[in-house]
C-alpha cells in the first residue's frame, strides 16, 4: 500500500482520460488555435513516443527558455528505476505510442509536494517556438518525457516562470520524496583528511545502494567561469550526476599494476553527454588501458552511457567541492522509521505566549523536541518553508530568510523553551530564503530541541521539518508553556520556582583498592522526582554535563544529587550535595565536595562534582 495521494485541484486522471478521449481530434484542433505558439507531439515530429529505448539512453537538452537545474534533475531520476516509477505511476503508457489508438492526450505525473504526494494531470500541449520546444528535450527528438514531466512539474509549482531560483535539491526532492543534504567538500577536508575522506565514501555507498540520489558540481567563482573546461575536462557550473559507486578488491596480477589491494571508485555522467573526465581512469587514461575487457566486466567498471565516465575517490574530492546527497528514506507503516516530520506554521498572536514570531531571543516560537538514543547519532534536520514563488503572479513576495536554532536540553523537559541564551546551544543552520535549509551533525546521547524561525516579523507561514536519523528520534513538538492549572495541582500546591541544574562533572571519586573498577553515574532528585545519567565506564573523573528541570512548590524541597557506582549486583553509593537552589543564588559554575546521606552537614565523603543552578519564580524564564 503506498503513501496517501492528493489529488491536484481534484483532477481525477481516470474520469479525465474517459472524458478527453471522446474529445481527443476537437481538442487537436482547438489547441492549435487558442495556442499558436504551443504545439501538439505529433505536430513536432513523426512517431512521438513517451520514452525511446530505456530512460537514461538519451542526453537532454535544456532548451532556449530551459532551467539550469531541470537536465541534470532529469539525469538523477533515471538512475533509480524505482523514483522514476513513483513520478509516473502508469508503467504501461510509457510503453504506447503516442499516436496508439488508445491515446488521449494526457497524463498524470506524482510529485512529493509539501510533504504530500500529489498528483498533476496534464495534456500533451507543449510550449514552442517556430516548431522547436523551448524547454527542455531529449537528443533522441521523438521522446517526450522529460517535456511532459516539466509540464506537470510546471503547473504544479503555478507557472514555468516559477523554476527559476529552484535548487537542484529541490527539485530531486519534489521528484523523490527523500531527504537532502549538500556537502562542502573544501570544508570537509577530505583531500587531507583520509580518515573523513573514507567515512565520506562509505556514507556515499550506503545511501546509493539504499536509492538515493546523488550530484556534484564544481563551483564556478563568477558568471563569466560557468561552463568553463577544467585542465581535467570537467565543466565549472556544472552538474554530474553519479551512476554507480565501488569498493573493489584486487586480483594478485592487478595489486601489482596498481600498488594497492582496493580500488575506492566512482562514476560520474555528465547529462549533456560531452565534455567527460579527461583524468586518471579516464578511458584515454594509462589506467583504464591497463585492464582489459574481462578485467573491466569482472571488476563492474562498466560505462553503459555516451557521457559517463569512471574516477578515484581521491580524484573526485580533489575536483568536485560541492556534493548533493540525497536520501531514500525507510518508513515502513509498521518497524523502525529513519525520518520523523512535522507541520507546523508561524503565527501572529495577541496573547504573548500563542505568538510564533521571532525577537531578538526567539522566545514563544514553535519548539520541537527529539531523543538521540546512541552515544553518537547523525542526524540531519531539514527545514522547508511553503514556497512563495507559486504566488510570484499574483504579487506575492520571495521566500522569506529562514532557519532554525538546535539546542542540547534537559532529560526531563516537558515544556517550551522561552529565554534560549540559557540553553546550551548544539547547533545553527544556514539563515537564507532558499525554500529549504538543512544541518547535519554527529550529536551526543540525550535531548534536542529544534526552533524554527524567520527573520521577518508579522508574517504568517508554514513549515514542514523533517529529522532523519538511523535511529528513530522521537520527535515532538512542545505545546505547553509551563504546568497545567488543575484542581491537582492546587491542592497539593502549584509550583512557583523552576529549577535547572546541570552537572559538568564528578571527579576524585572514592576507590575502595587501586584496581577496583568505577563506573560512575548520577541520579538527580527533587521531591518524588529523578533523573538518572548514563553510566561512565571505568573513570573516577567522570564527565557528564547531565542537564534536569525540576518545576517547585517551594525551594524547602531540596535538589539532591547523588553519585553512584554501578555494579553487577549491587551499585555502590558514593556520595551526594544537598541544594536550596534558590532565585537568589549565583548562576556560575561551582564545585562542591560530596557528603554522606542525610543533607548539607553530613559527613564528607571522597570527590567532588561540578554543577550550575538557575532558579527563577518566573516559570516561563527556562
Amino acid at each position: 500500500m503506498g503513501p496517501p495521494l492528493k489529488l491536484f485541484k481534484n483532477q481525477k486522471y481516470q474520469e479525465l482520460k474517459q472524458e478527453v478521449h471522446r474529445l481527443f481530434h476537437l481538442m487537436l484542433t482547438l489547441g492549435k488555435l487558442l495556442y499558436n505558439q504551443s504545439l501538439y507531439p505529433q505536430d513536432i515530429c513523426d512517431d512521438p513516443r513517451l520514452i525511446v529505448g530505456n530512460i537514461s539512453n538519451h542526453q537532454l537538452i535544456q532548451g532556449r527558455l530551459g532551467h539550469k537545474f531541470m537536465v541534470p534533475a532529469f539525469s538523477c531520476l533515471a538512475v533509480q528505476e524505482s523514483h522514476w516509477t513513483k513520478v509516473s505511476p502508469t508503467l504501461w503508457e510509457l510503453i504506447q505510442f503516442l499516436t496508439s489508438y488508445k491515446y488521449a492526450g494526457i497524463f498524470r505525473f506524482r510529485f512529493w509536494h509539501f510533504g504530500e504526494w500529489t498528483e498533476v494531470v496534464i495534456d500533451d500541449l507543449l510550449p514552442t517556438i517556430n516548431g522547436d520546444l523551448v524547454f527542455s528535450f531529449s537528443t533522441s527528438m521523438n521522446e517526450f518525457w522529460n517535456a511532459l514531466l516539466e509540464k506537470a512539474y510546471a503547473k504544479l509549482l503555478g507557472c514555468y516562470e516559477a523554476l527559476d531560483g529552484l535548487t537542484i535539491t529541490d527539485i530531486i526532492v519534489d521528484f523523490t520524496g527523500t531527504l537532502a543534504e549538500t556537502v562542502d567538500m573544501q570544508k570537509g577536508r577530505y583531500t587531507e583528511l583520509v580518515e573523513e575522506k573514507y567515512k565520506l565514501f562509505g556514507e556515499l555507498y550506503k545511501t546509493f545502494t539504499k536509492g538515493g540520489l546523488i550530484c556534484c558540481s564544481i563551483e564556478s567563482p563568477s558568471q563569466e567561469e560557468q561552463e568553463v573546461e577544467t585542465d581535467w575536462g570537467l565543466l565549472k557550473g556544472h552538474t554530474y550526476t553519479m551512476t554507480d559507486i565501488r569498493k573493489i578488491r584486487l586480483g594478485e596480477r592487478l595489486v601489482e599494476v596498481f600498488s594497492a589491494e582496493k580500488l575506492y571508485m566512482v562514476r560520474l555522467r555528465n547529462p549533456l553527454g560531452r565534455q567527460e573526465w579527461s583524468g586518471p581512469w579516464s578511458e584515454i587514461s594509462e589506467e583504464w588501458q591497463q585492464l582489459t575487457v574481462t578485467d573491466r566486466k569482472n571488476l563492474g567498471l562498466v560505462m553503459s552511457d555516451d557521457g559517463e565516465f569512471w574516477m578515484s575517490l581521491e580524484d573526485f574530492c580533489r575536483n568536485f567541492n560541492k556534493l548533493s546527497v540525497c536520501r531514500n528514506v525507510n518508513n515502513p507503516v509498521f518497524g523502525r522509521k529513519e525520518l520523523e516530520s512535522v507541520v507546523g506554521c508561524w503565527t501572529v498572536d495577541d496573547e504573548p505566549l500563542m505568538d510564533r514570531q521571532p525577537t531578538q531571543i526567539y522566545n514563544n516560537l514553535d519548539a520541537f523536541i527529539f531523543k538521540c538514543a546512541n552515544e553518537v547519532n547523525k542526524v540531519i534536520m531539514s527545514l522547508q518553508q511553503k514556497d512563495l514563488r507559486t504566488y510570484r503572479r499574483m504579487g506575492r513576495p520571495d521566500n522569506y530568510i529562514i532557519g532554525f536554532e538546535l539546542f542540547k536540553v534537559e532529560v526531563n523537559r516537558k515544556f517550551r523553551l522561552h529565554h534560549l541564551y540559557i540553553q546550551e546551544r548544539a547547533g545553527t543552520s544556514t539563515y537564507i530564503d532558499t525554500r529549504t535549509v538543512f544541518l547535519s551533525k554527529y550529536l551526543k546521547k540525550g535531548n534536542y530541541v529544534l526552533v524554527p524561525t524567520m527573520f521577518q516579523h508579522g508574517r504568517t507561514s508554514e513549515f514542514l521539518l523533517r529529522i532523519f536519523s538511523e535511529v528513530p528520534v522521537q520527535l515532538r513538538e512542545l505545546t505547553l508553556d509551563m504546568p497545567k492549572m488543575s484542581c491537582w495541582n492546587l491542592a497539593r500546591g502549584y509550583p512557583k520556582v523552576v529549577t535547572q541544574i546541570t552537572v559538568h562533572s564528578a571527579e576524585g571519586l572514592e576507590k575502595k583498592y587501586a584496581n577496583e573498577t568505577v563506573n560512575p553515574y548520577l541520579i538527580i532528585k527533587c521531591g518524588k522526582e529523578e533523573v538518572r545519567s548514563p553510566v561512565q565506564k571505568n573513570t573516577v573523573h567522570a564527565i557528564f554535563d547531565t542537564q534536569a528541570i525540576f518545576y517547585r512548590r517551594t525551594t524547602d524541597i531540596p535538589i539532591i544529587v547523588q553519585v553512584w557506582n554501578s555494579r553487577k549486583f549491587c551499585d555502590q553509593f558514593l556520595g551526594q550535595v544537598t541544594l536550596d537552589a534558590d532565585p537568589t543564588d549565583c548562576r556560575d559554575l561551582k564545585s562542591l565536595y560530596l557528603r554522606q546521606k542525610g543533607g548539607p552537614t553530613a559527613k564528607v565523603k571522597q570527590g567532588h562534582i561540578s554543577f550550575k543552578v538557575i532558579s527563577s519564580d518566573d516559570l516561563t524564564e527556562l
